[in-house]
């Protein structure tokens, strides 16, 4: 079996294969050029795998994301031509989570923006001077409460925020009561636009389509309180990222934190030149440690494929 690793990750992170059969030299890179005869595909967010790939690799039976979303993928067309998709959904739920609400301090603190001042020695220290927002207190909105979002939520209670969130479907109040140590009513559903009219913190934290393309707009945007944040570590086509920008110069709302971006990884001018606003450049399971575990993961679907062990596979396309 051959195996297409489209995914630049450390080598040994792979030398599980060889463990299971999968031997080093059948594993190839995109630049070699029998890939054409690759049993197998590693990918990730940055990779289109549509049909003119797909039409390059005519023995191919498996493709295996390196992430939790797959957008980059065109699943119907796999699923046409009987190739299997799988994705690495758990070990991206902590490292997420961790950076939503970092982000969310940070915004709310202006920590990037005074780092930036103190630089430029532009700061002046006073009791009036470089203030911010707490979130003790505070109402979080959750869109998207899937698993990150519950971990997020998590967290949120822990600072002792309110959370509010919106879904497609309503959370079963015993997994809410997991979060909350046993008291679901810390965390109450409400419809999208009561949680943009509500909430002093909105994080988008639900997985791309294209029902939810530019989710948020200027009529959301509009909709939200003028002392409320957006944070986005999902995906930057959640969010008319156009609109964002004058809502923001506008100061319709007060700031957005911003791990994604519409047309990445360009990111708009227009949102470099603005102090309420926090960049980083896709992190959000950004850690050594997270990067391991979706490897990890990545290579646990590639083993059970190659055992014909179905069942022990994340197949987002059955």
């Amino acid at each position: 079996m051959k195996i297409l690793i489209d995914t630049m990750l450390p080598s040994e992170w792979f030398d599980r294969l060889a463990e299971h059969e999968l031997v080093p030299d059948t594993v190839l890179y995109s630049g070699d050029n029998c890939c054409c005869d690759a049993d197998v595909l590693t990918t990730n967010f940055y990779k289109p795998v549509r049909s003119d790939l797909l039409d390059k690799l005519p023995k191919l039976r498996l493709v295996t994301q390196f992430g939790v979303g797959y957008d980059n993928i065109d699943v119907s067309e796999c699923r046409k031509r009987g190739i299997l998709v799988t994705n690495t959904p758990n070990p991206v739920i902590e490292p997420t989570a961790e950076l939503c609400m970092s982000l969310i301090m940070g915004i709310a603190r202006r920590t990037a923006e005074l780092d930036r001042r103190i630089r430029d020695n532009e700061v002046q220290f006073g009791l009036l001077e470089n203030l911010g927002h707490s979130v003790y207190g505070k109402t979080l909105g959750i869109i998207g409460m899937g698993n990150i979002g519950r971990s997020v939520a998590r967290r949120a209670i822990a600072c002792g925020m309110k959370v509010i969130y919106h879904n497609r479907h309503k959370i079963n109040d015993d997994v809410l009561a997991t979060l909350t140590g046993g008291n679901a009513e810390l965390i109450q559903y409400v419809s999208q636009d009561e949680l943009l009219q509500t909430a002093d913190y909105v994080s988008l934290n639900l997985p791309y389509t294209p029902e939810v393309h530019h989710l948020i707009g200027e009529r959301e945007l509009k909709m939200m309180r003028k002392d409320a944040f957006l944070i986005n570590t999902a995906r930057g086509a959640h969010v008319d990222e156009q609109a964002l920008i004058q809502a923001l110069r506008a100061h319709e709302i007060a700031g957005a934190a911003l791990d994604v971006y519409e047309h990445e990884p360009q990111i708009s001018e227009g949102l470099k030149t603005l102090d309420n606003v926090l960049l980083v450049p896709h992190i959000g399971t950004g850690t050594w440690e997270g990067r391991k575990a979706m490897c990890d993961a990545m290579i646990d679907n590639i083993i059970a494929f190659a055992e014909n062990r179905q069942k022990d596979m994340t197949i987002v396309n059955w």
